[in-house]
């Protein structure tokens, strides 16, 4: 599998990244995991989005999600894009939070009331099994919005996107003896620290520990808070390797 990060900044764009967004691709399949401020210009840059095999949303907050509104433009009035779609029927599957839909509506054009949204995406809530050539599996994270990390395991393979979240036996659970574990770290040593919101870098290390993965990428990082100081309180608690997500980094797993 190969993992790109087309945006890894937390909460908001920063100088130098859009806000999450990610590409998995394996045997010529192409999943998009979130797509926050941003990053579907960045994804321009890898794929054709029409091209694209299914999208996964982790949750419903705009620094996931709300590029999916310049998606549907380009799917609608690129040259005779929206009927090049790579997915069924011609449509994208688009798996989601319940009302990721009515938040993509809301979002696009709150005055509208027949997008037909149905012609361009095929949504569906998270479900464990099988996605193209991956396996699927999901566990619901404690953050205010109803929120889904998954694990994405592909020819023996896995790797687990935390999404947001503050502490959570469930990812612990859902990262055990994971290859990559792909998390956030949100809050740096001095912040305020607010529970059940955002992890530390410390925090995401003591995961990584406690699910004994092989590799650790800290991401989602906003921009007043410093990369390399998360993977140094990260390092504190995991032993193994810990690397920062970067526009444009490229991970084979």
């Amino acid at each position: 599998m190969k993992l790109t990060v087309l945006g890894c900044s937390g909460s908001v764009p920063g100088p130098d990244s859009p806000a999450s967004g990610y590409l998995l691709q394996a045997d010529g399949y192409t999943l998009l995991i979130d797509l926050g401020h941003g990053a579907f210009g960045a994804l321009q840059r890898y794929v054709d989005p029409t091209a694209v095999d299914a999208i996964i949303i982790s949750h419903l907050h705009a620094d996931h999600c709300i590029d999916l509104t310049a998606y549907v433009v380009a799917l609608r009035y690129g040259a005779g894009s929206r009927f090049r779609l790579a997915g069924p029927e011609g449509r994208i599957p688009l798996i989601g939070p319940a009302g990721t839909r009515d938040r993509l509506e809301a979002a696009y054009d709150p005055l509208a009331r027949k997008l037909a949204l149905r012609e361009l995406f095929g949504f569906s809530t998270p479900s464990d099994g099988e996605l193209g050539p991956f396996t699927v599996s999901y566990a619901g994270m404690n953050h205010p919005t109803p929120t889904n990390a998954v694990r994405i395991a592909h020819a023996g393979r896995s790797l687990v996107y935390s999404a947001d979240t503050g502490e959570s036996e469930a990812l612990v659970s859902l990262a055990k003896g994971t290859d990559v574990l792909l998390c956030e770290a949100s809050f740096g040593p001095d912040d305020e620290y607010v529970p059940d919101l955002h992890l530390t870098g410390r925090q995401a290390g003591e995961h990584a520990d406690r699910a004994g993965v092989e590799r650790l990428i800290l991401t989602h990082v906003p921009p007043w808070v410093s990369p390399q100081l998360q993977a140094t309180e990260a390092a504190v608690a995991f032993g193994g390797p810990i690397e920062l997500a970067r526009a444009g980094a490229e991970f084979v797993i």
